[in-house]
C-alpha cells in the first residue's frame, strides 16, 4: 500500500484508509464483532494504517472495537476519532443535539482514550460545526489537549471555508473530512483551493457514494428501516434509477481498465489531489482487497478527461441528506 500525507502536518497513512462506522452501525444490524475484529486485523497486515471511528458511532460500540481490534497493532497504526454529538443521556442509539462547549471535548477524549485502549489519539475531528460555541474556542481546546499529550492532530468535519480559516489560526487542521465522490462535488468550488493555500489534508467520507458507486444497487434495492438510506432522498427508487448514468459511466472506464467501478471511484479521487485520502467502508474481506487494490490504479489524462467530461452532462437526482441533517453541514 502506497502512503501519503495529509497537508503539511507530517501525519502519514496508508493512501486509502478505511472507515469502520458500518461495522458497529448505519447500515443495518452490524456484522458479528470478532469477525470485525478479524477484519481490521487483515487490513493492517494488507497495509491500511489509516482508521477512522467516532464515539457516536453505536454510539461507543465502534470505539471499543477498534480499542480490541487494534491494541496489539497500536505502533503500526492511525486512530481518528470525534467529538461534537450530545448523545442521548439515556444510551439510547441516538443524538439529541450538537455540543462543542471546551469542558465536553476533553471529557469525550478521556472516554475515547479508555474504549479504544490508547494513550494519545492521533487525529480528533469536530464531527459536525457547533454554531453555538465560536470555533476558536472549540480549537483552543483540543490545542490543550495537544499540549498535554492527549491528542496529536486536530480535525474538522463538513465544515465551510471560514470555520476551517479560522480554526486553523487558532491551531493548525491536520484534515477536513467532508463527503466528497463522484456524485457529491460540492467540495471542489471553495473547500480544495483552501485546504491546499492552508496545507491541510482531505478525508473523503463516503467516497462509494454510501455503496451506490460499486455498482451494485438498482432502483429496485430496498434497504432496512436500520439502515440510514432508507431515509436519504438519493436513494429512493426514482433516484437511483436516475443516477444509474454514473454507474454507466465508471462501468465503461472499467472495463478498459480491467477494474471494478469501486475502484475507479476511488481511483479517481485518489487523481484530484496528492494530498487526498479517500476512507471507504466494508465488513466484507473482498471489499477491502478491492477497495486497497485502487491505489495502485492509474487513470491516464484521458481517462480522467473522459470521466471528467461525461459526469459534466450528468444531473445527479436527489439530496445528499434531509434537509435537517443537510443544515448541519458546510457551515
Amino acid at each position: 500500500m502506497q502512503t501519503r500525507t495529509l497537508g503539511n502536518s507530517g501525519l502519514e497513512v496508508s493512501a486509502i484508509g478505511l472507515g469502520c462506522m458500518g461495522m458497529s452501525f448505519s447500515y443495518g444490524p452490524p456484522p458479528d464483532r470478532q469477525e470485525m475484529v478479524a477484519l481490521l486485523r487483515t487490513a493492517v497486515e494488507r497495509g491500511v494504517t489509516f482508521f477512522d471511528t467516532a464515539e457516536v458511532y453505536g454510539p461507543y460500540t465502534n470505539e471499543e472495537l477498534l480499542g480490541e481490534a487494534l491494541a496489539p497493532l497500536r505502533d503500526r497504526v492511525v486512530i481518528a476519532t470525534k467529538f461534537g454529538f450530545d448523545l442521548d443521556p439515556n444510551g439510547g442509539p441516538k443524538w439529541v443535539g450538537l455540543d462543542s462547549r471546551p469542558a465536553h471535548i476533553k471529557q469525550v477524549a478521556e472516554a475515547s482514550l479508555k474504549r479504544l485502549n490508547i494513550d494519545v489519539i492521533d487525529l480528533f475531528y469536530q464531527h459536525r460545526v457547533d454554531p453555538a460555541v465560536p470555533i476558536e474556542d472549540v480549537a483552543g481546546a483540543v490545542k490543550d489537549l495537544i499540549q498535554a499529550g492527549k491528542v496529536r492532530h486536530f480535525g474538522l468535519s463538513e465544515a465551510g471555508v471560514q470555520t476551517i480559516r479560522r480554526a486553523h489560526a487558532v491551531q493548525p487542521v491536520t484534515a477536513l473530512q467532508s463527503e466528497y465522490s463522484l456524485w457529491t462535488r460540492g467540495p471542489e468550488a471553495e473547500i480544495l483551493p483552501t485546504l491546499e493555500e492552508l496545507g491541510i489534508g482531505f478525508v473523503p467520507y463516503s467516497p462509494l457514494g454510501k455503496g451506490f458507486l460499486t455498482g451494485k444497487m438498482t432502483e429496485t434495492t430496498s434497504f432496512g428501516s436500520t439502515d440510514f438510506r432508507s431515509i436519504l432522498p438519493r436513494f429512493t427508487p426514482a433516484a437511483l434509477k436516475a443516477n444509474q448514468a454514473l454507474i454507466d459511466l465508471l462501468g465503461r472506464i472499467a472495463a478498459k481498465k480491467q477494474a471494478s467501478p469501486a475502484q475507479i471511484a476511488l481511483a479517481w479521487l485518489l487523481a484530484q489531489k496528492p494530498w487526498i485520502v479517500p476512507i471507504p467502508g466494508t465488513t466484507k474481506l473482498s471489499r477491502l482487497d478491492e477497495n486497497n487494490g485502487a491505489a495502485a490504479l492509474v487513470l491516464t489524462a484521458d481517462d480522467l478527461a473522459e470521466i471528467e467530461s461525461t459526469a459534466a452532462r450528468i444531473t445527479i437526482e436527489g439530496a445528499r441528506y434531509p434537509e435537517a441533517l443537510e443544515q448541519m453541514t458546510g457551515r
